[in-house]
Parts: C-alpha cells; sequence; structure tokens
C-alpha cells in the first residue's frame, strides 16, 4: 500500500487547486442537462446553475473553474486518479479566483502566457470547452484574469493563474 494517496491528491491533476491558501471557492448548483465532461474547465452560471462553456460562448460569460473535490470515486469507482469524471448534479466547488492544474489541449504554455478556450470548430484533441495555449482565430476565446505560471508536463498538465 505504498502508492496510497492518504490526506492529499498528488500535484498535477486536473481540476487540482495547486496554492489553496490563495484561493476563492464557491458552491454552485451543476445541472443535470448540461454536465462538465471533466474537472479543471471554465464555466458559466445559465438559469442558476453551473454548466461548461460552449460553443459560441463569450468569454464575459465565464464565472470560475470546476474543482475536483478529494477525496472522489468520480463517475465510476474504477476511474484512475485525474480521469473521474465530475458529477452530473449536485453541488460542486467552483475556484473563482486562484491557482489551478488544468489540461493543456494545444499550444506550448509559457509563463505568464494568455489562456484561451474553444468555443468553436472541435477537433481530435481539442474538444469545446478544452483549454489552449494558443489563439484559433473565432474558434477560441480569451480568458480575461487568467495566465500559465509554467509551462507544463509532458503530459500537458499546467497550472494557471486565474483572477475575476
Amino acid at each position: 500500500m505504498g502508492n496510497a494517496i492518504l490526506y492529499r491528491m498528488a500535484s498535477g491533476i486536473p481540476g487540482d487547486i495547486s496554492r489553496q491558501s490563495q484561493a476563492t471557492v464557491e458552491s454552485l448548483i451543476l445541472d443535470p442537462a448540461n454536465a462538465f465532461p471533466g474537472y479543471g474547465l471554465f464555466g458559466k452560471v445559465a438559469n442558476g446553475k453551473f454548466v461548461p462553456i460552449g460553443a459560441g460562448d463569450a468569454a464575459a460569460a465565464v464565472y470560475g473553474l470546476l474543482v475536483r473535490p478529494f477525496p472522489t470515486t468520480g463517475g465510476a469507482a474504477s476511474d484512475p486518479l485525474g480521469t473521474s469524471t465530475p458529477p452530473t448534479k449536485g453541488i460542486a466547488d467552483v475556484m473563482r479566483r486562484g491557482y489551478m492544474t488544468v489540461k493543456n489541449n494545444a499550444g506550448t504554455p509559457a509563463l505568464n502566457g494568455q489562456v484561451y478556450v474553444r468555443v468553436a470548430a472541435a477537433a481530435a484533441g481539442k474538444p469545446i470547452g478544452g483549454i489552449e495555449a494558443a489563439a484559433d482565430s473565432t474558434n477560441t476565446i480569451a480568458i480575461a484574469g487568467a495566465i500559465f505560471t509554467n509551462g507544463g508536463d509532458a503530459n500537458g498538465n499546467v497550472e494557471i493563474a486565474y483572477n475575476i
């Protein structure tokens, strides 16, 4: 049992708040009709519920990032660490300010680099709502107050700073 994580999640997991003391987190209700595909994604408030950023959304709609709670088993008890599926209903934690590990889907993140979210032209490895380090014409939106704090790892996991 030497590989058990007993007290906190390992660093580098998408949706993990990387600097707890500097985060502002709120609880919001999820919409079962519009579920998040993963943790560490930007969302908006629609009809009083927190839903993922979707096709055609404007940067002004962004409300915060979906936090991965710990411990959690996600959608299936057999989900490996870092791949758990968020619940489709209930209350979720939303980071409004702070530092979080996210999955970068395109481009090369750099210190103080702009964070973008894909809102059109989904492609393999570039889902709608996915975080990217490079603008792609009108297919991505720049998230105000969000920057990369490092270059990420070989798996595409990178820390961002977000401040509403």
